[in-house]
């Protein structure tokens, strides 16, 4: 199954995530198919960048969201 969840990235102690599409299967830190967002939880406010026409179009593939990705996507709806 593919799942939409956050890939870490960025220095130690100074986290970025990007936000990707992979299955569900392999390591977090494997191959992705789509990079869909990014999230920078540093920032004041944390920046937050999701393309949710992207999204959308993996969920009627049959995509999944990870319980973090989920609130992510629910706090940028509720943003526009």
């Amino acid at each position: 199954m593919l799942m939409i969840r956050m890939r870490r990235g960025g220095a130690k102690h100074n986290p970025i995530y990007r936000i990707v599409v992979s299955d569900s299967r392999t390591r977090p830190t494997s191959k992705y198919l789509d990079q869909v967002g990014f999230y920078n939880p540093h920032t004041d406010p944390p920046e937050i960048r999701i393309d949710l026409a992207k999204v959308e179009q993996w969920q009627e593939k049959g995509a999944g969201l990870s319980d973090t990705v989920q609130s992510l996507v629910r706090r940028m709806q509720t943003q526009q």
